[in-house]
């Protein structure tokens, strides 16, 4: 009984009424006088009593207990089922990646584009009750899915993600003001944008400095990743007499200045993803980082107890429609 909580509290003040209820009853009980003319009552207390003077009042009593046990289920009696953790008001992500043509070099493996995608499949699987929108960027940037707890579709578009959706280039200004334009609006205890590219700004209308004020000013902490390794890395490229995918190894040009701007003004990190295992890492880094963030309560289901309560009231009113319709009038 100590674990039992009431929704409308409220309502129990409504039995207040019952006591009024009585004394109304009372009061019209006494002012009821039959005048009959006997000979003489002497021994009238002799008499019998039958069933409708013993148990005139039965009627009455089942109709106050029934109104108190109605009251008692209006109020809404639950009963806790146990605690689950749950975001007071949750993470709002947005994944910016870069789909420019070098994402298909393959110092990451099968290339660094298809790495990426894996990692962000298996952060979203990690992360069912936040929030995530999905921007892509090349030469220009593009929202493939605005914030959805629909993480199911999410990683439909994330396997149809390839790098000719765009038209090429590397526009890591416009890729970041789109994230922000997803998440502006939001009203989450934390937005974070994670942004990964393997190149520099050489494209787009909006500066990266642009954005990087655009993302301070709505207090968006971006995590910034560079994808690819020191060096050279093998890039595919397509024979054009013969058509045949041959491998040449071309540099890898990655702005970390850039990007560790964007992650040190906006309060978020910058990382270096080298091999499929960094990639991983990070992710792991970055989704105890977050979950380290947020204010999380106790969401406890209840388990309505009213309806069994308002069962016990239906079969009290059928208990006095008896009594009062059948039993005291065959007693008369």
């Amino acid at each position: 009984m100590a674990n039992i909580s009431l929704a409308y509290p409220w309502f129990l003040l409504l039995l207040l009424l019952l006591p009024i209820l009585w004394w109304h009853h009372k009061k019209i009980e006494n002012k009821v006088v039959i005048k009959m003319r006997v000979p003489s009552i002497g021994n009238s207390t002799a008499l019998p009593k039958t069933g409708r003077v013993k148990y005139r009042k039965l009627p009455l009593y089942f109709r106050l207990i029934t109104l108190a046990v109605l009251i008692v289920a209006l109020s809404r009696p639950q009963k806790p089922l146990g605690s689950t953790p749950l975001s007071i008001e949750g993470i709002d992500i947005v994944l910016a990646l870069d789909i420019s043509g070098s994402m298909l070099a393959q110092d990451l493996k099968p290339d660094r584009l298809q790495a990426a995608i894996q990692v962000a499949k298996e952060f979203i699987a990690a992360r069912p009750n936040d929030r995530i929108g999905y921007v892509i960027f090349a030469g220009e940037s593009f929202t493939q899915s605005p914030l959805t707890i629909d993480h199911k579709s999410l990683n439909t578009l994330l396997d149809n993600t390839r790098i000719d959706l765009l038209e090429d280039g590397t526009a890591i200004g416009m890729g970041l003001a789109t994230a922000v334009n997803r998440l502006k609006d939001s009203e989450a205890s934390s937005k974070v944008i994670i942004l990964m590219t393997d190149g520099d700004n050489n494209s787009g209308y909006i500066d990266p400095h642009t954005a990087i004020a655009m993302a301070k000013t709505e207090q968006i902490r971006t995590y910034t990743i560079g994808i690819g390794r020191n060096g050279t890395a093998p890039f595919p490229i397509q024979n054009p007499f013969t058509g045949a995918i041959v491998y040449q190894d071309v540099e890898v040009v990655i702005d970390e200045e850039l990007l560790q701007l964007i992650a040190s003004e906006t309060e978020g990190i910058y990382y270096r993803a080298e091999s499929n295992n960094d990639l991983s890492d990070i992710y792991k880094e970055i989704d105890r980082l977050e979950k380290s963030k947020i204010e999380v309560s106790a969401f406890t289901p209840k388990k309505e107890l009213f309806f069994p309560i308002l069962v016990v009231g239906m079969v009290l009113l059928l208990i006095e429609w008896c009594v009062s319709t059948v039993y005291l009038k065959q007693n008369i």
